[in-house]
This record gives structure tokens, C-alpha cells and sequence, in this order.
């Protein structure tokens, strides 16, 4: 698993794992912030993590870094990758090492709103429902095949900040859910369409 900040996805997930209804492991925790909280709460769980630096770039990986993660990754016989608040883009080499088992969460219905704040950019727009999509990861910027969805309505009422705690809890249940489909063989891609056959 990969992210960058509070880890809230990372706990929803391994708290899935640890009542059984996600038949998988944690095998590593890797983040590009050394003091993130994604970092933390692995460690309260008694989970390996590693802080990884980024390197120069700012919205990417540098290669070191990049050969670095990618390497690790592989030391730890991941069979899928999670990002869980990982704020980089990811490029060639890594999306070529593990094409097809990296998966992102996207607090939107994807394809509309990708990108930074898509919760403010829903917002603004006057959207009457967004939500969350989990999606497989491609050279595109939340551009992959979509995993799964769960919407969320627009309130009249609604901040950028109530919207987004109310993705946020929405996310934590559709992001495990879509991860245990995973690990439990039920999901099959053709095209840009994902099958689930449980």
C-alpha cells in the first residue's frame, strides 16, 4: 500500500482484513512524507512500513525513488498494489512492473471531476450526486478501467469540507469491498470494462 497522508483508507482496509471480511495481508506500507499518518498507524498495527523519499520532483517520483519503491515492492511479493492517499503520479517503469495490479481510490464518479479536490471541483460545478470510484491505475491521470462506485448526494447545505467527510466515509466502505473482490478472484477486466462475477 502506498500513500501519503492520514491513512484513513489504509485503516478501513486493514480493519477489513482484521475481521475477515477482506481476505488479504498487508505486506508492505511504503510513503513518500516520513511523518504522514499512514506511516503511523501501520506501525500501531505492528505492520512494515518504510518511508521512501520522493526525490526532486514534486508531483512525481524521480527514478532512484521510483526504482527504489519498485524494488521494495517486489522484496515484499505484493500481488497488488493500493494507493491509499499517495499524491504522485506514477510513470513507466513502475506502471510497467505491476501493470494491471495497482489500484487507486477517486473521491468522484470518475470520469467526471478527476484530478486535485474533486469534491470542491463536484462543489462548484452544482452537481446534485457525486462520490468515490476505485479504478485501476494506467499512464492517465484517474484514468483507468473502473473497479467500483458509490455515490454520494450534494446537499444545498454542503462546504467543501462536509462533502468531502462525507466521500471520505464512503470511500471506507466501497475501497475494501472492491479489495476483497480482488483477492477473492471475483473481478475479471475486458477492455475498459471490470466483470464482477462472485
Amino acid at each position: 500500500m502506498l500513500g501519503s497522508g492520514k491513512g484513513s483508507n489504509f485503516v478501513a482496509i486493514a480493519e477489513a482484513i482484521a475481521v475477515g471480511k477482506c481476505p488479504a495481508e498487508v505486506a508492505l506500507v511504503l510513503s513518500d512524507v516520513e511523518s504522514s499518518g499512514i506511516l503511523d498507524a501501520t506501525r500501531q498495527r505492528n505492520l512494515p512500513a518504510r518511508f521512501i523519499a520522493p526525490g526532486k520532483f514534486r508531483t512525481k517520483l524521480d527514478e532512484d525513488a521510483e526504482r527504489a519503491y519498485v524494488a521494495a515492492l517486489q522484496d515484499a511479493k505484493v500481488d497488488l498494489i493500493v494507493l491509499a492517499g499517495f499524491m504522485r503520479v506514477l510513470k513507466g517503469d513502475f506502471l510497467r512492473a505491476f501493470e494491471g495490479r495497482i489500484v487507486n481510490i477517486h473521491p468522484s464518479l470518475l470520469p467526471s471531476f478527476p484530478g486535485l479536490e474533486a469534491w470542491k471541483q463536484a462543489l462548484d460545478y452544482g452537481v446534485k450526486v457525486t462520490g468515490c470510484t476505485v479504478h485501476f491505475v494506467d499512464a492517465g491521470v484517474d484514468s483507468g478501467a473502473i473497479i467500483g462506485q458509490q455515490t454520494v448526494a450534494v446537499l444545498d447545505s454542503d462546504t467543501a469540507e462536509t462533502l468531502h467527510a462525507r466521500i471520505h466515509a464512503a470511500e471506507h466502505e466501497l475501497y475494501p469491498n472492491c479489495v476483497a473482490a480482488i483477492a477473492r478472484g471475483e473481478i475479471s477486466v475486458s477492455g475498459r470494462q471490470v466483470i464482477w462475477r462472485p
